[in-house]
């Protein structure tokens, strides 16, 4: 049967307390491909304790509990096959210049928004944080779930890739992605089998288990910020992408970057505008063995 879009859209948001601490930041940092060279002082911004500082994706897991995509399953109305889930897209807004090496919060999730692409659903899930100062974060995960359309409800934004800039990229870095990649990662609280079981993944369509969106997702802002904002993480107030395509762990990403100022015309970021000022960096990420095959579209980082 089709989502019950309602009944998903009226269901009373789920709250959760969380709590993390420097292992957390560290294991996730890892995750993400952070620490290589080892000893190198930029690096060590993201694997020491005694000078770390926190990736703002790393909001995405803290807490270490199931991530948007898996959240949004355990919601009234939407009863799917995992293996028919797929990640969208991400959004994320910071209210504060840093997320804090440890800190104990609430979390309030709920289905914001559902649209029906007629053979497929889209969920947006969306997951204020607020500790005792107030609010710490805002993000959103979009959830495309195969099969689940066809209640005659709105089809929502459209899902077509966004054209990358016609000016050569201000930089160009690659990183490669380990052949365990997958497996540290999933340490943070992602557990879905499609990064680790090969029977599940080929259930799901997959040659093999494919990388996380939203590893990919963090080690793309850590490209950024390495390379556009001198490693400095409070920098970040948002960051936006979709997901256009998979990695397989042990390829190689290919991020470009074209440095923008002012309004992106894509709308606005989770939670409203931060206000004038703010710099932007479009990104487009590829993977370098598959032909520069599209992984990340649309990708917008705001910055101070």
């Amino acid at each position: 049967m089709p989502i019950d879009a309602a009944g998903a859209l009226a269901a009373a948001p789920r709250v959760r307390e969380i709590a993390w601490d420097h292992k957390d930041v560290q294991l996730y940092h890892l995750g993400i491909g952070a620490g290589r060279p080892a000893t190198d002082p930029g690096e060590l911004r993201y694997t020491l304790e005694s000078r770390l500082h926190v990736l703002p994706s790393f909001a995405t897991v803290a807490g270490g509990g199931a991530p948007g995509v898996i959240g949004t399953l355990s919601v009234p109305g939407v009863d799917v096959d995992l293996a028919r889930v797929l990640h969208a897209g991400q959004r994320l807004r910071l209210h504060r210049p840093a997320v804090p090496v440890r800190g104990r919060a609430r979390a309030s999730s709920r289905v914001v928004a559902a649209y029906d692409k007629g053979s497929a659903a889209v969920l947006v899930l969306r997951t204020e944080v607020t500790d005792a100062d107030g609010p710490l974060w805002t993000d959103e995960a979009e959830v495309f779930v195969r099969g689940e359309g066809g209640w005659g409800g709105e089809r929502g934004p459209s899902g077509r890739p966004s054209p990358p800039p016609a000016a050569p990229a201000d930089h160009v870095v690659e990183r490669a992605v380990r052949e365990d990649q997958a497996l540290l990662y999933r340490l943070s609280g992602d557990w879905n089998p499609l990064h680790a079981d090969p029977e599940f993944a080929a259930r799901a369509g997959f040659e093999r288990p494919v990388l996380h969106g939203l590893c990919t997702y963090g080690a793309t802002l850590k490209a950024v910020v390495d390379t556009l904002l001198d490693g400095d993480v409070t920098r970040v107030r948002g960051y936006r992408t979709r997901f256009a395509g998979v990695v397989y762990p042990g390829e190689t990403l290919r991020v470009r970057m074209w440095r923008a100022t002012g309004p992106d015309g894509g709308g606005p970021d989770v939670g409203g505008s931060d206000g004038g000022g703010a710099g932007e960096a479009r990104v487009v990420v590829s993977v370098v063995e598959r032909g520069d095959a599209p992984v990340l579209d649309g990708t917008v980082v705001r910055y101070e």
